[in-house]
C-alpha cells in the first residue's frame, strides 16, 4: 500500500461547506431583518473567499479576518454595523451546517479499515470540531489538526511540519493530502514535498502555478490511488 497516512481538508472536501455558509448568511439575515439577495450573497462570498486567501499568503491575520469581514461586507452598503457581534452570531449558524459531501461517509467507512486518517483544516477549530461531530464523521479521524491551535495556516510548509511531528511514525512517501483547494491544500502539501489529490468535482480550470500529484471530481475515485 503506497499511503497509509490520509490528511482531509474539511469544506467542500468532506463537508459542504457552501451549503454551511449559505444556510449561516441566511440565518444571520433573517435575525438582522434584511433580506439576503443572491447577488448579496454573491458579494459576501466573493469577499470572504478574498479574504481567506489573504490570510493563507499571510497577509492578515485570522483574528483580522473574523473580526473586520462583516464591517467589510456591510460596509459595501453604506452600513456601519457592528462587525464581532454578527460574526459571533454568524460563525454560530455556520456550526449548524454539516451536510456531507456525496459518498464522504462511504468513503472514509471504506478506507477507515486500512489507513491512519486525520483533519487538516485552516477553519475555527471549535466549529470544525462540532459539524464534524454532527455529520457522523468524527469516529474516522485519528486526530484533527487546526491551523488556529497550530500558530501556522495551510499552505505554511510549518503547517504540515507541526502535523508530521505529531503523527508517530509519519512518512512523506507515506502520506497524501487530500483537498479541494489548490492554493491551500494543493500548494501546501507541494511546499512540504507531499503527494496530493486535488477533489474538483466542478471541473474548474486550475489557473495556479501549483500541479497536484492526483485530480478527482468524486470522492470514491480517492480509493483506487489509495488502495
Amino acid at each position: 500500500m503506497k499511503y497509509s497516512t490520509l490528511l482531509f481538508d474539511v469544506d467542500d472536501t468532506l463537508l459542504n461547506f457552501q451549503a454551511s455558509e449559505h444556510h449561516a448568511m441566511q440565518k444571520l439575515f433573517e435575525n438582522i431583518g434584511e433580506e439576503l439577495t443572491p447577488t448579496i450573497y454573491e458579494d459576501y462570498h466573493e469577499l470572504n473567499e478574498h479574504l481567506w486567501q489573504q490570510y493563507e499568503r499571510k497577509e492578515i491575520t485570522r483574528k483580522q479576518l473574523l473580526d473586520t469581514r462583516f464591517n467589510l461586507f456591510f460596509g459595501k452598503y453604506g452600513k456601519q454595523v457592528d462587525g464581532q457581534a454578527y460574526e459571533a452570531k454568524y460563525r454560530s449558524y455556520l456550526a449548524e451546517g454539516h451536510t456531507q459531501m456525496p459518498h464522504a461517509q462511504e468513503l472514509l467507512a471504506d478506507l477507515s479499515a486500512n489507513h491512519d486518517i486525520y483533519v487538516v483544516t485552516n477553519g475555527i477549530a471549535k466549529t470544525q470540531r462540532r459539524r464534524l461531530s454532527e455529520s457522523g464523521l468524527a469516529p474516522y479521524f485519528t486526530s484533527v489538526f487546526a491551523s488556529e491551535v497550530i500558530g501556522y495556516q495551510k499552505p505554511d510548509p510549518a503547517f504540515f511540519d507541526y502535523v508530521a511531528r505529531k503523527i508517530n511514525g509519519f512518512s512523506k512517501s507515506a502520506s497524501l493530502v487530500i483537498g479541494d483547494s489548490l492554493t491551500s491544500d494543493i500548494k501546501g502539501a507541494s511546499a512540504y514535498g507531499l503527494d496530493s489529490v486535488w477533489f474538483n468535482p466542478r471541473h474548474q480550470q486550475n489557473t495556479t502555478k501549483t500541479s497536484p500529484t492526483y485530480e478527482i471530481d468524486h470522492l470514491l475515485r480517492l480509493e483506487s490511488i489509495v488502495a
